[in-house]
């Protein structure tokens, strides 16, 4: 089963995570298949970069996230800064 889930990084005392899909059968920090983004829970507030389009590939694929993996994608979405409008064109001057 691919699992969607946390490898750590970082010091003792500070980690840092990337957010990755992996086998389910492999090490936390072993092989993984794709890494998706990374979670700073140090950083104040906590630094989410996720790419959330390939996130909802993977779980299209069958992909299972964890629970806190399942949370930081909901926060991530919530983070997601609203879709820029197309500025609007200037009318046009009959010349």
């Amino acid at each position: 089963m691919v699992k969607i889930r946390l490898k750590r990084q970082g010091a003792k005392k500070a980690p840092y995570y990337r957010v990755v899909v992996a086998d389910s059968r492999s090490p936390r920090d072993g092989r993984n298949i794709e890494e998706l983004g990374t979670y700073d829970p140090m950083a104040k507030p906590a630094a989410i970069n996720i790419d959330l389009e390939r996130a909802k590939y993977w779980i299209g694929c069958g992909a299972q996230p964890t629970d806190t993996v399942r949370g930081l994608l909901k926060l991530a979405e919530a983070q997601k800064p609203a879709e820029t409008a197309q500025p609007e064109a200037a009318p046009e001057t009959a010349e």
